[in-house]
């Protein structure tokens, strides 16, 4: 009977790389029931909605970010990226969209460039993407120096949308995890992005060619950015290359609080969009229990800590 079981019993490899998502998805159940205590209506499809729509582009961009440190490298330049999206969705994407699309296709492009220029040139990535930072955060600058802008019907509609006795932020959070989940984990090209972070060697040897899997991983983070810069505008109504500076560190901290690693090697989407959720909850607690706004950001920063001392605990009990 034993031997029957043990099949259906999860390993202990495959337990020490859930518990990271675990950890997170217990704090982010800490975070729900501390918002519900201080405001009973959270728990409502309508309250669900609005403590979650802030967290939707946040993990999108994080996936953006998982996808990069699938291969070894970091974004430095996501937030500034998401912002001039929202800045052309403000603009081009209104007075003419085509024009507007072909930009949005174009950045895109430019990411997929930036991560040949770095496979190419060997240029670290932090440095490659802090300049691209300055890049964007120029080209946002130039064309909307001040936040305004309105965004297109369409885009302010989804932002509007509330489908009944469903949260909607839940949708678009779950439909991009299963999609970067199928990409970079079930998928060939996937499987070639984790291999260039884990063991390039190894990648080259196959026959495999390294450049494409990094471009590709480039591409696919330029193509979350775009996405995560879309709705951020659908929610805000308007383009701010600043609006999400913040971005850059708190989609690091997503990754790693839902089972990331900065060496590379793999991929934990779902873990992504966990810990996304949960740095997205804690502005809204602290928001709740009225915490300065000049101290918010020092307590984030003691709340992440300590879930990810929670993380190197479990790690370590299950060693």
């Amino acid at each position: 009977m034993a031997e029957l079981l043990a099949p259906a019993l999860p390993s202990r490899a495959r337990m020490r790389r859930t518990a990271p998502a675990v950890v997170s998805a217990a704090a982010m159940v800490a975070m729900i029931i501390v918002c519900a205590s201080l405001q009973s209506d959270v728990l409502t499809v309508a309250g669900l909605s609005l403590v979650l729509s802030a967290t939707v582009p946040l993990v999108i961009a994080a996936q953006a970010q998982m996808t990069l440190m699938s291969v070894g490298d970091i974004d430095l330049g996501i937030g500034n990226f998401v912002g001039l999206v929202t800045v052309v969705s403000a603009t081009s994407l209104v007075s003419s969209p085509l024009v507007g699309g072909l930009i949005l296709l174009g950045l895109v492009a430019a990411y997929a460039v930036l991560g040949t220029l770095v496979h190419l040139r060997r240029v670290p990535s932090l440095i490659a993407t802090l300049g691209a930072s300055f890049v964007w955060l120029g080209l946002g600058m130039f064309i909307l120096p001040t936040p305004g802008g309105t965004t297109p019907q369409w885009l302010a509609s989804f932002g509007a949308w509330q489908p009944e006795g469903f949260p909607a932020p839940l949708l678009p959070i779950l439909l991009v995890a299963a999609l970067v989940y199928l990409l970079t984990v079930r998928s060939t090209a996937g499987v070639r992005m984790r291999g260039l972070g884990s063991n390039p060697v190894a990648l080259e040897r196959a026959g495999l060619r390294p450049l494409a899997a990094r471009a590709a991983a480039y591409a696919t983070a330029g193509a979350l950015g775009v996405l995560s810069g879309l709705v951020l505008a659908s929610q805000t109504g308007g383009g701010d290359v600043s609006s999400a500076s913040g971005y850059t560190l708190m989609t690091v901290a997503a990754v790693i609080l839902g089972g990331g690693s900065f060496q590379g090697g793999g991929a934990v989407p779902w873990g992504v969009a966990i810990g996304g959720v949960t740095l997205g909850l804690v502005s809204v607690v602290l928001s709740l229990l009225d915490v300065p706004t000049n101290m918010q950001s020092a307590v984030q920063g003691v709340i992440v800590l300590a879930v990810l001392a929670g993380r190197v605990v479990v790690g370590k009990v299950l060693r």
